[in-house]
């Protein structure tokens, strides 16, 4: 086989090989961009579960490189706790999360000690309590389930530890359902007793009513505590609860592209240099003479 054949074979292999590819990548490309628009077509699958969507907030820590506001996190605190507290949960989180993000370890132990926890028992097996430590869980206003139904006619208070990333449209969602009640449902809504309309819940019935009012809590630097103002401040400290990794993963991050990004100029420029007298060569092929 002459040396032009196998130039012509290898630059015919070469050509179909990109052919290939290319239908490859065109077909990924369809593919990603029929499930993208699915996915924003999507609809729930019964008229209940619609719910008005929440216009979109600017957060300060949506950004990419955005961390929270941890003021904010400490008032909104101060509102789960004077507010929300009596009958929602936050058993998924401990109190040591918060020393150093909201609130000094003191202020934290002072938290943790106005609560019991069972203890060991005694020699003789009866049960004690204990105050609690910055390594306990948030205590339950409920002791289980039955008595949490009970307390609020059937209806079971969610906890709150995950709600943000657990209910579609996240921090959007949760500061419009807390700041979206009327003062009357629209006409010809029929509520079951004991409900509240709030056009943000899927169905618009709700067992939860207003719970947010102007002055309803003192927060201790002053900032006047207006209804949307105490639902962006439990919204942004729930959202910390949700994800109290949020600030490191993104410092994290930071970290991460500064290094790839030397690294890859580096290897372009290694690259470059162990390449550049194989580039420049040059081949003449002097076929023999007859």
């Amino acid at each position: 086989m002459s040396f032009r054949s196998v130039l012509k074979q290898t630059a015919s292999i070469a050509k179909n090989t990109k052919v290939v590819g290319s239908i490859v990548a065109a077909t990924g490309l369809s593919a990603s961009a029929m499930l993208y628009a699915d996915s924003l077509s999507a609809e729930a699958l019964t008229a209940a579960e619609h719910g008005l969507h929440p216009p979109h907030f600017g957060w300060s820590h949506n950004g990419m490189f955005d961390t929270f506001d941890h003021a904010s996190i400490r008032r909104g605190y101060q509102v789960y706790r004077e507010v929300c507290a009596s009958c929602h949960s936050l058993s998924r989180v401990h109190w040591r999360t918060m020393v150093g993000v909201s609130h000094t370890n003191s202020e934290v132990r002072e938290f943790a000690e106005e609560f019991e926890y069972d203890d060991e028992p005694d020699d003789q097996g009866n049960p004690r309590k204990r105050k609690g430590k910055l390594s306990d869980l948030m205590p339950s206003p409920y002791p289980n389930e039955q008595a949490a139904r009970a307390g609020n006619q059937g209806a079971l208070p969610p906890d709150l530890s995950l709600i943000v990333k657990a209910r579609h449209g996240g921090a959007d969602y949760i500061f419009a359902l807390l700041t979206g009640y009327p003062e009357e449902p629209p006409a010809g809504v029929v509520l079951p007793e004991g409900a509240n309309y709030n056009p943000y819940f899927p169905g618009g019935s709700i067992a939860m009513g207003r719970i947010l009012f102007d002055d309803l809590v003192e927060y201790e630097d002053g900032t006047p505590a207006t209804t949307s103002q105490m639902a962006k401040d439990v919204v942004t400290f729930l959202n910390w609860a949700s994800e109290p990794e949020h600030d490191e993963r993104k410092r994290l991050g930071l970290k991460t592209l500064i290094i790839l990004s030397v690294l890859y100029g580096l290897s372009v420029a290694q690259k470059r240099i162990k390449w550049a007298n194989i580039k420049t060569r040059k081949f003449v092929f002097n076929p023999p003479k007859k």
